[in-house]
């Protein structure tokens, strides 16, 4: 299957593979394309991109609300984790799988390297980079915020391949980040300046770089990694004419980084993001309606009734002939009439990880304490899809001016309760919408409250009784 294809340069020419044992397969770069093909692919499972890490932060993060219990996935919203029951493993299995990828990856690239053979610089910057992404996600997870407690436990630091009988214990915060850093950086001038949709390139490394940096409150790096994004023209704002209709795309003028996916291959169907944030019932009868907009999110939103974003919600079950409630949300389903993004299918939606409007909102807010002129700027760009709101001054914009903004614009993206979290901002939940019990926190919370982190699930704690001394407080 190597040879067959070594001369394919495209994820959507190349099918992902994990087959083979990596100390053989790889010996050439087409080899190393193949297994990078297989990490972008494992990066859209259900536990990862493709659906679970992606409604995560939406769903306790306060945009997101549920009209029901028992319909997958509310455990989340209830915050119902504890380490032997619901305790929300398959994050940690799944990215320490994805991680031991791109060790296994990296390690065969540096023995070839080693032997005289060239060419593997892309698929080395593409390793790392995910690698970096990967430990980001697993510390937002089971870490503190960086700006709340640094020392506190992280998870564990693993970049080189372990026998089966390792036993690595939990890294500080402050050490993931530091590790996290350091393989950004690495992986950087190993990447290409050049748009490479399905792939890590040079600007996605940066805007990982810009958003790490920012969760470190560390504006002056992040500030600076987010405008080189944006003075490179290599990616372009969509204009309100075109944002709606920017999801029925692949690899818009927008997308940093987009993870593919296909009909025959990693859609999720009935699994999948955008069939957990339709209306019930719309399109087949196995969509519950699991997921909708909170009344929070959608007041936000309705501060500008014309605001273009609201071209992407529509009608959700709580909805009545006369007042229609549009908390139901489209992104993954390309349109409000499931259009799709060009595939035979409309689950088949590709994941964006990255877009350049997020990097327009990371340097308003790094901008904000120096400069907020410049931050103001910036939030324009994005706060011109609300034509009826008044742009942003120096003089009128607030912080949070900008954390509104990132939620009108990212919802479904993966990001508020992180977002929240580090600006240990209040958290409120929409429990009253669907009249449910919640007893496993309250309507409110903040960072204090211990749930914010996952536990270390039983079985880990089992395989590895290290953990034991090390799960979250509280657990």
């Amino acid at each position: 299957m190597i040879l067959s294809l070594s001369s394919c340069k495209k994820y959507l020419d190349v099918v992902p593979t994990n087959s083979g044992d990596s100390n053989i397969a790889i010996q050439t770069p087409a080899d190393a394309q193949v297994m990078i093909n297989g990490i972008m692919r494992n990066m859209t499972s259900s536990d990862y991109y493709g659906r679970n890490f992606m409604m995560y932060a939406d769903a306790k993060g306060g945009d997101l609300t549920i009209f029901s219990q028992g319909r997958g996935l509310d455990g989340l919203y209830t915050f119902n984790h504890s380490a032997t029951t619901g305790s929300n493993s398959t994050y940690w299995s799944q990215i320490y799988n994805c991680i031991l990828q791109t060790n296994n990856l990296l390690e065969s690239i540096d023995k070839q390297e080693a032997a005289g053979v060239t060419g593997f610089n892309s698929h080395k910057g593409q390793a790392l980079t995910s690698r970096a992404i990967m430990y980001f996600d697993l510390v937002r997870l089971y870490g503190k915020s960086y700006t709340d407690d640094k020392t506190s436990f992280g998870v564990p630091n693993v970049i080189t391949t372990l026998n089966a009988s390792a036993q690595p214990l939990r890294a500080t915060v402050e050490q993931n980040y530091t590790q996290i850093l350091d393989d950004l950086k690495k992986a950087a001038p190993l990447l290409a300046k050049t748009k490479s949709n399905g792939y890590l390139n040079y600007y996605g490394n940066l805007a990982m770089q810009a958003r790490v940096y920012l969760y470190m409150n560390d504006n002056a790096n992040a500030l600076k990694a987010a405008e080189e994004i944006i003075n490179s023209n290599v990616y372009s704002l969509y204009t309100n004419a075109n944002w709606v209709d920017s999801w029925k795309g692949q690899f818009g003028t927008e997308s940093i980084f987009e993870l593919g996916i296909f009909p025959s291959e990693n859609d999720l169907t009935t699994g999948s993001l955008g069939f957990y944030l339709r209306r019930r019932a719309h399109g087949a009868s196995t969509v519950l309606g699991w997921f909708m907009a909170s009344d929070y999110f959608l007041s936000r939103l309705n501060q500008d009734p014309t605001d273009v974003r609201w071209g992407v919600m529509d009608a959700d079950e709580a909805s009545t002939t006369l007042v229609p409630r549009k908390g139901s949300l489209y992104k993954y389903s390309g349109s409000i009439a499931l259009a799709g993004d060009g595939k035979a299918t409309p689950t088949a939606v590709n994941i964006k990880v990255i877009r350049l409007s997020e990097i327009y909102l990371i340097a308003a807010e790094a901008a904000f304490p120096t400069d907020k002129l410049k931050a103001a700027n910036y939030l324009n760009m994005i706060r011109r899809r609300s034509p009826v709101l008044p742009p942003a001054t120096d003089a009128t914009i607030t912080l949070d001016m900008i954390l509104d903004e990132r939620s009108k614009e990212l919802i479904g993206e993966g990001q508020r309760f992180f977002d929240m979290i580090r600006l240990n901002k209040t958290i409120t939940f929409n429990d009253e919408f669907g009249a449910i019990s919640v007893p496993h926190r309250t309507k409110t919370i903040d960072r204090a409250f211990f749930k914010t982190r996952l536990p270390i699930s039983q079985a880990e704690i089992n395989a590895n009784p290290g953990l034991k001394a090390q799960q979250n407080q509280g657990y």
